[in-house]
Parts: C-alpha cells; sequence; structure tokens
C-alpha cells in the first residue's frame, strides 16, 4: 500500500514490479553473486501436485507440508513446525525480493541523476 501512496507524491523513477531488471544483478558487488535455485524440480512440483501459487522457492518446504497434512490428517496441528518453516521461508523470499526491488529503484534514481548532471 505504501508503495501506491509514495508513487503519487514522490516523482522519482519506480521499477515495474512483474518486469525483469534492467541492471547487472552484479553490479556494485565485489564477489559474484549466487543465483538461487529451487530445490525442488519441477518434476517434484508436478509428482507432488502442488497448486501453482506454491511453485516457488520455497516449494520443498511446501512438499514437507503436503506431505505431513495428509499422514497427519485429522490432527494437522502436528504440522505446525513444517507450516512455520513454510511460512518462514516464503518470509525471506519476500524481504529479499523487496530488497532487490529498492535496489532497483535506487540505481533508476542514480542513473537519472547522473543523466543530469552530464546534461
Amino acid at each position: 500500500m505504501g508503495n501506491s501512496v509514495q508513487k503519487l507524491v514522490v516523482w522519482d523513477p519506480f521499477p515495474e514490479s512483474l518486469a525483469p531488471p534492467n541492471f547487472d544483478p552484479q553490479l556494485g558487488f565485489p564477489a559474484q553473486r549466487k543465483k538461487r535455485v529451487s530445490l525442488a524440480s519441477e518434476e517434484d512440483m508436478v509428482a507432488a501436485k502442488i497448486p501453482q501459487m506454491y511453485r516457488d522457492y520455497c516449494a520443498h518446504l511446501y512438499i514437507d507440508y503436503a506431505r505431513c497434512f495428509q499422514k497427519e490428517f485429522p490432527m494437522v496441528q502436528r504440522c505446525k513446525k513444517e507450516v512455520h518453516h513454510h511460512q518462514q521461508c516464503e518470509y525471506e523470499d519476500f524481504v529479499l525480493r523487496m530488497k532487490e526491488y529498492e535496489r532497483e529503484r535506487r540505481l533508476l534514481i542514480r542513473q537519472k541523476r547522473m543523466q543530469a548532471a552530464a546534461a
């Protein structure tokens, strides 16, 4: 919600949320950054019948939760550890994506400032 209000008030450039990054992901980092890969393969996700909305970086934890849910069905509260691990992974993934978005926004502002100084 804050981002929508900020777009109305601030005239700085904002990157598109769903677009790929405009800048090199290695820009500004001294060492090579590792690419994040999901621990669950596409075949594992299809075999586990994971819904499309959960096929992300944390899919391996969702698979563990689904297995526990099926195993402990009437007493699903026994799966609270699996639920916690999946929610924690989703939260950390969200924070990382927001940090990448903010990095992209700051690089856009820097590029705009450098273009204004050159002109």
